[in-house]
């Protein structure tokens, strides 16, 4: 018979997350996961089998935790166009606190371990396909309501929302200006709106960032 774990399974993957995010998946050892995680070796080989096992696993669950929490919580508390606006609002604000640079998981994954790992990169894949349909049922409900602009086909609004976010999250890692990052949001925002803001943002945005300056 099985002995129960010693241990609560998401809070280990969250260990293991901060430790791959730090370093990367190369350069993080077994000894480095260890150590984080809390556990003895044997529970890790038993629990998530080798390194490159436990990345995908805490991959998906990085997935689930972050990223999946946020677009439930985005879209059910507020309208389409002010959903994708918070998105980015608090990509900004997650990337300037990010003292250590370390950007996106995902993104770092894309890079790094995915090409060389087919499940890793079907976990990045869903990660991307996940972002997209959040902003496509963003954009298609906003240009329903009015809210965002018909004038670009709801498709392509969030295939370059995509590439706003991927783009921000590189930018924060090599130089994390909010400047800069905002600058990179601004025009996407406006093409939303169909220039009916002349490129500035809509009053949700100052008055969060202000209030968190």
């Amino acid at each position: 018979m099985a002995r129960p774990r010693e241990f609560d399974e998401g809070n280990v993957l969250d260990a293991a997350i901060q430790c791959f995010w730090k370093k990367g998946f190369e350069a993080t050892s077994m000894r480095d996961l260890i150590d984080c995680m809390g556990i003895t070796g044997a529970s890790l080989y038993n629990a998530f089998g080798d390194k490159r096992a436990l990345y995908r696993k805490a991959l998906a669950h990085y997935l689930k935790s972050s990223f999946g929490e946020r677009v439930v919580r985005l879209e059910s508390t507020l309208a389409p166009r002010q959903a994708i606006e918070m998105f980015f609002v608090e990509i900004i604000e997650r990337s300037m606190n990010d003292i250590q640079r370390r950007g996106c998981m995902m993104v770092n994954s894309a890079l790094e371990a995915a090409p060389h790992d087919p499940d890793a990169q079907a976990i990045v894949d869903d990660f991307l396909t996940r972002a997209e349909h959040f902003f496509l049922r963003c954009v298609e409900a906003g240009q329903r309501d009015g809210t965002i602009s018909c004038a670009q086909p709801a498709p392509d609004l969030s295939c370059l929302l995509l590439g706003v976010l991927l783009g921000i999250r590189v930018l924060a890692r090599a130089k994390p200006q909010r400047a800069l990052l905002e600058s990179v949001l601004r025009p996407a925002l406006a093409l939303l709106d169909g220039g009916a803001h002349q490129g500035n943002f809509a009053p949700i945005y100052p008055l969060i960032v202000e209030s968190q300056r």
